[in-house]
């Protein structure tokens, strides 16, 4: 079928956010809602009532409610890790990306919580706990009302950021991540098999699966039979590798790729390896 129109909006799209959304440091929100198609927030309704002359004048000043503007946000690039997981070329530009996980890092994961003021709930984290907020503020602008939840910690949000980092070979921060996370879940406070969000077992927290990816940088492409291998590791090691057709480990012995499969059937003609240190973003 024709894609013509599908690649002019992905073009513009990437055209838009590389440049309107980029500050040199991450990409953030830049939030719009004058001279839109769509109604004026100011004539919505806030739970089926019409907002206060308060509201209005907030709105007024920084726009609507629950937006995050010049903020620094965690899954700010979640679509690019979603398509290195899916093994989509990726949709923004290298370097950007890393950019905007490296002041993640920098700026939202915290050893300990102990100064965060966080007016949410709390249950998530105790103050001499840490984690990875789920957005910060560090050049100022944050909204009087920002995205509800902002100033709380999700492993949903810390893994998949932990996998992105590390798929650009920050593998020590991004581990620094998950031992944090996990810290806060060792059953002292918290079921160790239970990371709950809005609700127990929360499925955000299967984020946690792409680590597997991003250490290993196993991924199977069954229409090539081919088995990409692509370690953030130096040296031998053996991981875990799910398909559609079989389970199994794969991994580096001697510096040589395997694969083994223990059930059903995974039909590989060829393994492309490149080891740590010579992969490309």
């Amino acid at each position: 079928e024709d894609v013509t129109l599908y690649r002019e909006l992905a073009a513009k799209g990437r055209q838009a956010m590389q440049t309107r959304l980029w500050n040199g440091g991450y990409f953030f929100q830049r939030v719009q809602w004058k001279d839109l198609h769509a109604p004026s927030p100011e004539k919505a309704l806030s739970l089926f009532a019409s907002y206060s002359p308060e509201a209005i004048a907030m709105m007024r000043k920084e726009g609507p409610k629950y937006q995050y503007g010049t903020g620094c946000l965690s899954d700010g690039v979640l679509g690019d890790w979603l398509a290195r997981v899916c093994g989509v070329t990726p949709v923004l530009a290298p370097d950007k990306v890393e950019r905007h996980l490296c002041s993640v890092f920098s700026n939202n994961f915290k050893s300990s919580l102990a100064d965060h003021a966080n007016p949410q709930r709390p249950g998530y984290a105790f103050g001499q706990e840490g984690g990875l907020l789920l957005c910060t503020w560090p050049r100022g602008g944050k909204p009087s009302l920002p995205f509800i939840y902002s100033d709380e910690v999700w492993t949903g949000f810390e893994y998949q950021a932990a996998a992105h980092l590390i798929m650009f070979g920050h593998v020590k921060e991004g581990l620094h991540i998950v031992r944090t996370a996990r810290q806060r879940y060792d059953g002292r406070y918290r079921n160790p098999f239970d990371e709950y969000e809005c609700g127990h077992w929360y499925a955000r927290a299967m984020s946690s699966y792409s680590l597997l990816q991003a250490l290993s940088g196993a991924r199977y492409d069954a229409v090539e039979k081919t088995l990409y291998l692509r370690p953030a590791m130096k040296g031998d090691f053996r991981a875990f590798l799910s398909t559609a057709s079989g389970y199994g480990t794969v991994g580096v012995k001697k510096g040589k790729p395997f694969l083994t499969v223990v059930s059903g059937h995974i039909d590989v003609d060829k393994i492309d390896f490149s080891p740590a240190g010579s992969r490309r973003a």
